[in-house]
């Protein structure tokens, strides 16, 4: 493996980058919107300092082969160190996959086998809106049935939206949103399980409006993040898709 190897590595890498954050949207897969910029940049800056590095080796070219001809390289020992080992083709891998076969976003494997994410603390609620169904985030949907004293949610009509997660266990489904605080390597979900409806394929995006399924103590830790599902609607899946904030429609 000759010197063109990281000259050549730099400027896939940098093509990778560039073609998920600056071309596609693939990024969005991994990271949050607001570390794109730092995406775009750090993909140009690999391929200029991989063009650069072809271009001087290039210039050495002619050096190399005078070195290679009279038997010797830089140190005068007669043998060529500028190969490397075999497996570090493997390192063109990851490159070549941001370019042709991009890793899948996560979504229900990922959901369905870690716990939901833990409500913060919250003390003060608002007054609910009067508007009905009522749009909430599966976080604060959660914080209500599980915080509220004043049992503000106890038959109200709500509309929360996610995708799919099948129960591993079998016979049920949740509604999910995974959550990136930075990245995928930090993300966490919230769930809410559905009563009452058949689950539609996994990573489906739907919106579904009902009611909070009763048990426990509605208001305590008691009480469970649960829906009565009156309908349930396909839906695009979200600009915003791995926030818990309200779905924002993706441009067209």
């Amino acid at each position: 493996m000759k010197r063109p190897f990281p000259a050549v590595l730099l400027v896939l890498s940098g093509l990778g980058l560039l073609h998920a954050s600056l071309f596609t949207d693939l990024c969005l897969r991994y990271v949050r919107p607001g570390l794109r910029p730092y995406l775009i940049a750090s993909g140009a800056l690999l391929l200029v300092l991989g063009l650069a590095s072809a271009a001087l080796d290039r210039g050495r070219g002619g050096h190399d082969a005078h070195d290679a001809h009279s038997g010797h390289d830089d140190t005068g020992h007669g043998h060529d160190h500028s190969t490397a080992p075999r497996v570090a083709w493997l390192l063109f891998l990851p490159a070549l996959s941001l370019l042709f076969h991009a890793p899948p976003a996560l979504g229900s494997y990922t959901a369905s086998r870690e716990p939901a994410k833990a409500v913060a603390q919250q003390r003060h609620f608002d007054p609910l809106p009067a508007t009905s169904p009522l749009p909430m985030t599966l976080t604060g949907f959660t914080s209500r049935v599980q915080q509220d004293r004043t049992q503000a949610i106890k038959g109200r009509s709500v509309t929360l939206t996610g995708f799919v997660t099948p129960d591993k266990r079998g016979g049920g489904w949740y509604l999910t949103r995974i959550i990136f605080s930075c990245c995928a390597a930090d993300a966490q979900s919230v769930k809410v399980r559905v009563h009452g409806a058949p689950a539609l394929p996994a990573d489906t995006w739907v919106a579904v409006t009902g009611t909070w399924h009763p048990g426990g103590t509605l208001g305590t830790r008691s009480a469970p993040a649960a829906l009565d599902a009156r309908t349930v609607e396909r839906v695009d899946k979200p600009v915003n898709a791995y926030t818990d904030d309200l779905p924002l429609t993706p441009s067209r």
